[in-house]
């Protein structure tokens, strides 16, 4: 936990690379809504919207505070959230969570798949052991829910989505057992791991800030895994074996 002050180190290395950000895959304009980790609000995702606007993207925030938390107690708000951006923009919206807000958005999409395009997780713990994080008792305490319970949600958010899905880790992340982020890899499915990452510093990371604007840039209904061969190919881990 003491090395997640290297999230600084990440903020500033993506300034000073901006110029090479911005040579990622141009967005086609559809709506991707950008959810915060635990504790945290719409400040920390703002450089991953004004990145993903830069790109052509409309980006939007959760406008929802300070994320305390309720996996459960949040699921309604979430679903009219989401509505809302499909009906005013009439496009499927792609969801990118940092955190918890990455359980957010594979919870919204298990229960709205006809309006999510895509999910994007950076550093989310919703497999395996879920009580395996320097969070949880916090978050208990915060949210007034335990994270075992409704194991029926929990399974849902765990398995495999019904869209698109990419998680992004670290196997240095400082809060988040990086074992909890990993997905089954399938056709449609993927882990994307990024060296030496903080949890902290995940969502601002630019080899994480890269591979989001690539996974985003796929053409709706169609996924193709990610190449590693990119301006920060020496940041990720090898590619897993996708399963049919």
């Amino acid at each position: 936990m003491l090395a997640e002050a290297r999230g600084l180190f990440e903020l500033n290395s993506s300034l000073w690379l901006s110029p090479l950000l911005l040579r990622a895959p141009k967005g086609d304009g559809h709506p991707v809504l950008a959810l915060p980790g635990f504790l945290a609000s719409d400040i920390s995702m703002a450089p991953m919207r004004r990145y993903l606007k830069e790109l052509g993207y409309d980006a939007h925030a959760w406008n929802m505070g300070r994320n305390l938390g309720g996996v459960v107690s949040r699921r309604g708000a979430l679903c009219d959230l989401l509505r809302s951006i499909h009906e005013t923009t009439g496009r499927k919206v792609s969801l990118v969570g940092w955190s918890l807000g990455g359980v957010y958005a594979r919870d919204l999409a298990v229960q709205a798949p006809e309006m999510v395009r895509s999910v994007i997780t950076l550093g989310s713990p919703f497999a395996n052991d879920i009580r395996a994080t320097n969070a949880t008792r916090l978050y208990e305490a915060l949210s007034g829910e335990t994270v075992d319970d409704n194991p029926q949600i929990l399974a849902a958010i765990a398995g495999d989505m019904p869209v698109p899905a990419t998680s992004i880790y670290s196997r240095t992340d400082g809060i988040v057992n990086w074992h909890t982020s990993l997905l089954r890899p399938s056709a449609t499915a993927e882990n994307i791991e990024v060296h030496f990452a903080s949890h902290i510093g995940l969502g601002v990371n630019p080899a994480a800030l890269w591979a989001v604007a690539d996974r985003l840039a796929q053409p709706e209904g169609e996924f193709k895994h990610f190449d590693r061969s990119g301006p920060f190919a020496i940041a990720y881990g090898p590619p897993e074996n996708a399963q049919s």
